[in-house]
């Protein structure tokens, strides 16, 4: 399935929304602090939410600030890191870190371990460090042992790969388990979870949807646990904005068949 048609019709009173950011809402960049998301997707964000009764959420590696700042005006629940912290729709915070012996040393280790591989970086999350090679694409496997390494060293970490990234991460944290933490929260619980995503960071919040019966939309190619696709970004934003169009036409038909009864 390639088309936002095949998707299947979306009743927003009954689903709860789940969007990642990079590479869905947003299209992804040389730099992560060069991604932005239009501000017609990020008003129609505010509406969805609006329709779906608080039943939206993002679910990125990005942090809480990060999300909020890409997604302004919208302040929705989030789970940031992979789910490493999570925003709940009461506004509480629920973090899992790494142990602080651990998180102090860790930056530092990292950022000596690859300062041989020119274009690469680290970036600290708190409770989690990327290792970004997008502007030294040639550096993958360099990248990826030194992940390897560390993660074996240290059995508290476990790690993440991504589009032009692995990162390290507390050990048990995914998107999925976000998910599913979510879904036992009001406005979310009763509802049907729909998850976009578009990476193989992603897979594990497709899996935990499809195990409740929910909707799963894979962006981009790639094999994938999701039973939908959208091609790229623009069709994310078309079938968002498509949404919207399909609610506010039944209001105006409803409206329109009260008056004629009238």
């Amino acid at each position: 399935m390639t088309q936002s048609d095949s998707v299947p019709p979306i009743d927003l009173s009954r689903f709860a929304c789940f969007f990642d950011v990079d590479g869905c809402l947003a299209a992804i960049e040389t730099r992560p602090d060069w991604v932005s998301i239009p501000e017609n997707v990020r008003l129609a964000l505010c509406q969805l939410y609006l329709l779906t009764g608080g039943a939206l959420a993002l679910v990125s590696g990005r942090t809480l600030n990060e999300l909020d700042a890409l997604s302004a005006p919208l302040h929705s629940p989030a789970a940031g890191v992979h789910g490493a912290v999570r925003r709940d729709a009461q506004g509480h915070i629920h973090q899992i870190d790494l142990p602080p012996s651990l998180a102090a040393t860790l930056g530092q280790e990292l950022r000596e371990a690859i300062a041989p591989f020119t274009g690469c970086h680290v970036e600290a999350k708190g409770m989690a460090f990327a290792l970004h090679y997008r502007e030294a694409a040639h550096h993958k496997a360099d990248i990826e042992a030194v992940a390897a390494a560390f993660s074996a060293r240290y059995p508290e970490l476990t790690r993440q790969p991504g589009k032009c990234v692995v990162e390290l991460k507390p050990a048990g944290v995914n998107k999925g388990a976000a998910i599913e933490a979510f879904m036992t929260e009001a406005p979310f619980s009763g509802r049907t979870p729909l998850f976009i995503g578009d990476d193989v960071t992603d897979e594990a919040g497709f899996n935990a949807v499809n195990d409740l019966g929910g909707v799963s939309i894979k962006v981009g190619p790639g094999e994938t646990a999701a039973g939908y696709r959208l091609d790229d970004v623009g069709q994310v934003h078309a079938w968002l904005l498509s949404l919207l169009e399909q609610k506010e036409n039944h209001t105006m038909n409803t409206n329109n068949s009260v008056r004629e009864g009238l």
